[in-house]
């Protein structure tokens, strides 16, 4: 078998703290398909994949390397 990575659900607090960006960017990004959009936990709970949100802050990497 392969090896799986581990995944977990981040909250919006936690992606906040980890992107740097605020609520409001969080949901602009989103709605312009430039940051991973949320999965549904229940009727009022949101999370995202880990993963995801890891794809995107190497692909901001990526993108300021490649200015340079």
């Amino acid at each position: 078998m392969g090896t799986m990575a581990t995944r977990t659900f981040l909250r919006l607090p936690q992606v906040i703290q980890l992107t740097g960006l605020r609520k409001s960017a969080i949901y602009k990004r989103i709605a312009l398909g430039q940051f991973p959009a949320p999965i549904r936990l229940s009727a009022r709970a949101s999370a995202w994949a880990s993963d995801e949100v890891e794809s995107w802050q190497q692909l901001q990497l990526d993108n300021r390397d490649a200015a340079a």
